[in-house]
């Protein structure tokens, strides 16, 4: 089967229209708590249970759904939980970063099917482009017929201004110029017909975190991504805010002071470029930071001070937004590995401990779960989040 052949296939499962309030409601409400009863999802939806019924009709015959195992032990007839089907729905999710794009297929229930790597000495668009229409290509052979079919788009997740990024990624001017001009929509249009949902890298990873990671029980947070550049997002209401130019949660360019007391952004105090640079300044190979698996053992004595740095600005960071929103708590992630994001964590709770919190109600700090990963997932879960699940911000955003 040939490229044309597969393109021609991906039509799509939005096809089939925009999924109405309380289908979105149901599958949302399955999608955070696993699989439900139809009689618990009606008294938690406030629907009638005739109502749960049929709509959990539809969309099991339409293949989001699938019947999980009975629950015996109660009174009765055993009850069957819905959960969502895996095979329902797929996305591809593009992410570009500074040293490497990934590409990934997403299931329904958050799983990466397949993931492609390139890496670089930074991103340009031809390049870029060519590697995301020759990898939707080959990525869509290894999946089946009927999944195929169940494409619903192309998520792309790529720093704010990345025309800009030159000045940060110590690259000439002239060749990221050229990104200013680029309409995203219409260049993946000239090789495919499936939608393209571009967003915030930042704000992408917040959402793979808020989708798929591990259940903090905060309905609202900040939330930090340590990658080469420091970014952010926002959850409110239990959904992620992305504002209305789709640039809510823009942490990186809080600011912070540097050695001298001059201003300068959280993005060039506390992001990993900094340890690049330090690594570079000890004759180090700085890309060992990004060789998998990730192992950031052996580069302890370099990785330790710029711990201490990133922490103490995190903390700084962490307090300046929740004096803005009152935020349950902040979560903090990254490109890096386990046991560094678990360290950092600490610090930055021990530095929120000798902090000046008058006047504010110091902020739950805790670790993300997705990791390294969570941009690529979060660019896939934007179609598919778009198109099936339901989001409580929806009247406060017009992006």
């Amino acid at each position: 089967m040939d490229g044309g052949e597969i393109t021609e296939r991906l039509g799509g499962v939005n096809q089939s229209g925009v999924r109405n309030h309380n289908e979105r409601l149901l599958m949302s409400m399955l999608q955070r708590s696993g699989g439900m009863a139809g009689s618990d999802m009606a008294r938690r939806a406030g629907l009638s249970p005739q109502t749960v019924s049929v709509i959990l009709r539809k969309l099991e015959k339409d293949g989001l759904l699938r019947r999980g195992d009975p629950v015996r032990g109660r009174v009765g007839k055993p009850s069957i939980p819905m959960q969502l089907n895996p095979d329902g729905i797929f996305a591809f999710g593009l992410k570009i970063g500074r040293r490497s794009a990934d590409l990934v297929v997403l299931d329904f229930v958050g799983r990466v099917r397949e993931q492609l790597k390139k890496t670089y000495e930074y991103p340009l668009p031809e390049e870029i482009f060519d590697f995301l229409r020759s990898g939707t290509q080959k990525l869509a052979r290894r999946l089946s017929a009927d999944q195929r079919e169940r494409l619903c788009g192309i998520g792309i997740a790529t720093p704010f201004e990345l025309w800009k990024w030159h000045k940060l990624a110590g690259t000439p001017a002239d060749s990221f110029r050229s990104w200013k001009d680029i309409d995203f929509r219409k260049s993946v249009a000239e090789f495919s017909p499936l939608p393209v949902y571009v967003g915030n890298d930042a704000t992408a990873a917040c959402r793979a975190e808020h989708l798929y990671g591990t259940d903090k029980g905060l309905q609202d947070y900040a939330y930090f991504f340590v990658g080469s550049f420091v970014g952010g997002g926002i959850v409110l209401n239990d959904t992620v805010f992305q504002g209305n130019q789709g640039n809510a949660g823009a942490l990186g360019a809080m600011r912070s002071t540097g050695p001298l007391g001059e201003s300068r952004q959280l993005i060039d105090v506390a992001s990993i470029h900094l340890l690049e640079t330090r690594l570079i300044e000890a004759g180090v190979r700085p890309s060992v930071l990004w060789d998998e698996p990730q192992d950031w053992t052996r580069l302890a004595r370099y990785v330790d001070p710029w711990l201490g740095q990133t922490a103490q600005e995190l903390s700084k960071a962490a307090l300046s937004v929740c004096a803005v929103i009152d935020f349950q708590g902040v979560v903090i992630d990254g490109a890096f590995p386990e046991p560094v994001r678990l360290e950092l964590v600490e610090r930055v709770n021990r530095y929120l401990a000798s902090q000046d919190t008058r006047g504010l109600i110091a902020p739950v700090v805790a670790a993300g779960s997705v990791g390294a990963n969570a941009r690529g997932i979060g660019a896939a879960s934007g179609p598919i989040s778009s198109q099936l699940l339901l989001d409580k911000n929806a009247g406060l955003s017009v992006f």
